[in-house]
């Protein structure tokens, strides 16, 4: 069952930039705070950005400077920007989403994420 639809996803050179999107897969559900994750072949599921019901942020190290995620929790949508993408970006990113019940200075942990999309594949060719 998809919860969540990922899209946004493609190839790009070194340097270049693409924005994901996220959104319910039905318009059933809504979410207060998103994140993303990403998965290259071979190797465990990564951290990527993620944003708390309040505004909160956190970034995984490779990605500081470089990509930033946004949320309109009126829409229940969630973006990624990536800037300067490198080859090592390349991979599958993974939204997830929650309705957090209480505003919190912290991003959703690991086991409070309520729903998650398919993955859309990014490639950074060099």
């Amino acid at each position: 069952q998809v919860q969540l639809v990922e899209s946004g996803g493609g190839l790009v050179q070194t340097g270049g930039s693409l924005i994901l999107s996220c959104a319910p897969s039905r318009s059933i559900f809504s979410f207060n705070a998103a994140g993303w994750f990403r998965q290259a072949p071979g190797k465990e599921r990564d951290f990527v950005a993620g944003i708390g019901y309040g505004g909160s942020l956190k970034y995984g190290d490779m990605v500081k400077g470089r990509f930033s995620i946004s949320i309109n929790s009126a829409q229940s949508t969630a973006y990624l920007q990536m800037n300067s993408l490198r080859p090592e970006d390349t991979a599958d990113y993974y939204c997830a989403a929650a309705q957090m019940k209480y505003a919190s200075n912290e991003v959703p942990s690991d086991n409070e994420w309520q729903y998650w999309g398919q993955g859309t594949q990014v490639a950074v060719s060099s």
